[in-house]
């Protein structure tokens, strides 16, 4: 497929797979998901519902502090944008998002 061997080119950070709860804002809802892998630049994550490619999110990570490096758990407040929807799997979908802007709440 030449399309997925373009997307994987396109990926330029590491994942790590990593499951985390998270809650996302989306315009004025609020909806619960959970990670499956993180990047610098990325998060792809499973929720319920899709959302629409292209819209604007807001979520909140609250990292472990030893992935981090960190003596404490550190929060890490986000805005980004959904760039993928899949539902191959039950009755979840898996959401892709390009993280534009963040930043830490040390806890």
């Amino acid at each position: 497929m030449p399309s997925a061997r373009l997307a994987n080119e396109l990926r330029s950070s590491v994942r790590f797979p990593i499951r985390l709860p998270l809650e996302i804002v989306h315009g004025e809802r609020q909806h619960d998901a959970e990670t499956k892998n993180i990047s610098a630049t990325g998060v792809l994550f499973s929720m319920e519902q899709g959302l629409e490619i292209g819209s604007s999110i807001a979520f909140k990570m609250n990292m472990p502090g030893g992935v981090l490096g960190s003596p404490n758990d550190v929060i890490v407040n986000c805005t980004g944008r959904v760039v993928r929807c899949s539902n191959e799997h039950d009755d979840r979908v898996d959401v892709a998002a390009v993280i534009e802007e963040y930043s830490f709440d040390r806890s």
